[in-house]
């Protein structure tokens, strides 16, 4: 599959920090590919740099085979940008909010009319169209925002933090319609800080830190990078400090804490842990709730590999 995106040994510092640091990666026809990474990793600034809205010191940024820039107005038309930040006008209802940022592209009326209705219906905002910004709720109004970026049906989307704040029902909407629009062909890079998601919707992860890519792949790829083999859960109303002493002296035991009533374990191999971790709880007289075991999650794999929280 073509890449439709490419980035090569892109540099940016401000001054004597270095934001990016040389990366090189590319993005195929139809992809969602997850830039991931904690905050001042360099997601905004490698954003910033596809979109030539930001000079960098060194690399070669190509979309569709062509050298980007800042007067590449045919591959600029053909991109959508959905920011963190609503951008619409209060003034304006829904569906002229949309009129407006389509009508920057499409200057055809019936063919604007088609985009607009698509943008709508995609974004499930059908009994919304009268509406002024103000009477909309938060998730309401990030799917405007979304239905203006994406109107002109741009076939490069880049998506930054799409869903924060939103009610679930906005969240399952708003992803639903980000598969949809990949189906349909387009290609996504998708920014979020809500690890679930990425696993759910992305083809393909990057994970920045400190303005390197520290590891790529598919969701399972990534999980096999991870040195821990087991996880167990354990849901409980005390454990003392001796207790928990006593367990990191297990054989295979990599790192164990306990907070608002949850102990968790996690393991690089052994056999029956659960079964161990049941018996010595039943030994030491400590009681719980429920107790359960799992492969380790994309998010331990991303605390592993950076020493952070993807929300830090």
């Amino acid at each position: 599959m073509e890449n439709i995106i490419e980035v090569k040994n892109l540099t940016k510092s401000y001054k004597n920090k270095i934001a990016v640091d040389n990366l090189t990666f590319n993005v195929k026809k139809g992809e969602i590919l997850g830039l991931l990474g904690p905050n001042g990793s360099g997601k905004t600034t490698t954003i910033n740099s596809i979109l030539s809205l930001l000079n960098f010191d060194k690399g070669l940024i190509k979309i569709y085979g062509k050298e980007m820039n800042t007067d590449a107005y045919d591959i600029k038309e053909k991109i959508g940008v959905i920011f963190q930040e609503v951008a619409v006008f209060e003034e304006l209802t829904v569906y002229d909010n949309i009129d407006y940022f389509c009508g920057l592209y499409i200057t055809d009326k019936e063919k604007r009319k088609k985009y607009i209705n698509d943008a709508i219906k995609l974004t499930g905002l059908d009994n919304f169209k009268k509406y002024f910004p103000k009477q909309l709720s938060g998730g309401l109004l990030r799917r405007l925002n979304i239905a203006c970026g994406i109107a002109h049906k741009p076939s490069i989307i880049f998506l930054d933090e799409p869903t924060v704040a939103v009610d679930p029902q906005s969240r399952n909407n708003i992803l639903s319609g980000i598969k949809k629009l990949s189906n349909d062909g387009a290609t996504i890079i998708y920014t979020t800080h809500y690890m679930e998601e990425a696993e759910s919707i992305c083809d393909r992860i990057i994970i920045l830190d400190n303005g390197k890519i520290i590891a790529s792949g598919t969701t399972d790829e990534l999980k096999k990078l991870s040195n821990i083999e087991e996880k167990i859960t354990v849901e409980l109303n005390s454990i003392s400090n001796n207790d928990i002493d006593k367990l990191s002296k297990f054989k295979q035991i990599r790192n164990i804490s306990y907070k608002d009533n949850l102990l968790i374990i996690t393991y690089s191999k052994g056999t029956d842990n659960l079964g161990k971790l049941t018996s010595f709880l039943k030994e030491n007289s400590i009681s719980y709730n429920k107790i359960y075991s799992e492969r380790p999650s994309l998010n331990d794999v991303f605390l592993e590999l950076t020493g952070k929280d993807l929300r830090d």
